[in-house]
């Protein structure tokens, strides 16, 4: 009797759905077809906010999936699908109809190269999740692509208005370079392996703070910052470490000594005790 009644959770978990996560990817979802309206009606700050709040539902669903061991393949294919709507589609009419329509077909071509990008993008990220792309994400993930469309609306919204001039010029090269990276494989860290639960250096604490009270009071640049510096490292990133070993592994160059990397005092201790 309870071999039947497990093999019956089994055959309905196989042909059901989990719940709560997919709840959130609809909220990504509505949140990209409301910021597509609002494009549509030329309130373009309005979308801008609404790709930002889909990129948190992105993150929670997620994350929510993998805590109640919720994942299944339903919900990646699902969870692409809304991606789809909300950072590529949504940020591409966004970008279009903000700044490029001036560019006649040069500017529609931008539109759709994003959007086909961003659907190559997310369809390699399918095929490779349960593989590559664990630690790193090979090419930028769609989801900051957009955040940095949106981020540029928002800080020329409310903080400095590039013009009619500067921003059309400046929002194609960004269309085209977003895309290029988008299908690149120029590896982006995904910070999952972050766990702040474990001890970090007293500095981490401070630092965070002093980010959190820095975003509190300047959000706009803020949000523009930190997505184009994310979009930045992977392009920066390889370059410098490349550029650090060879200038460390010159004669003269400094040997690390024992306990160079251990800030807190009692790692300090623990490690000359060992």
């Amino acid at each position: 009797m309870r071999q039947k009644k497990q093999q019956r959770m089994k055959e309905l978990r196989r042909k059901g759905i989990y719940i709560i996560p997919n709840l959130f990817t609809t909220g990504n979802l509505f949140c990209g077809v409301f910021a597509i309206i609002s494009v549509l009606h030329e309130q373009y700050l309005i979308a801008a906010a609404a790709i930002l709040v889909a990129s948190i539902f992105d993150v929670l669903d997620g994350k929510l999936a993998r805590l109640t061991n919720t994942t299944s393949r339903f919900g990646v294919e699902y969870d692409s699908l809304s991606d789809l709507v909300s950072f590529g589609i949504a940020p591409g009419l966004l970008a279009y109809a903000w700044a490029l329509q001036p560019y006649g077909r040069l500017g529609w071509m931008g539109l759709f190269l994003y959007i086909v990008c961003g659907a190559l993008r997310l369809a390699r990220f399918n095929v490779q999740v349960a593989s590559i792309e664990r630690t790193d994400f090979i090419g930028l993930p769609t989801p900051a692509a957009a955040i940095l469309v949106s981020t540029l609306v928002m800080f020329d919204g409310h903080i400095f208005a590039f013009g009619e001039t500067v921003r059309p010029a400046l929002t194609l090269g960004l269309t085209y370079l977003l895309a290029f990276l988008m299908v690149s494989n120029i590896r982006y860290r995904s910070f999952k392996g972050l766990d702040l639960r474990d001890r970090k250096p007293f500095n981490v604490l401070v630092g965070i703070i002093l980010a959190f009270m820095v975003l509190i009071t300047i959000p706009w640049i803020m949000f523009f910052t930190l997505s184009a510096l994310y979009v930045l490292l992977g392009i920066l990133e390889k370059p410098c470490v490349a550029l650090y070993r060879k200038l460390d592994e010159q004669p003269g160059g400094r040997t690390p000594e024992p306990g160079d990397d251990i800030e807190d005092i009692e790692d300090k201790d623990i490690f000359l005790k060992g």
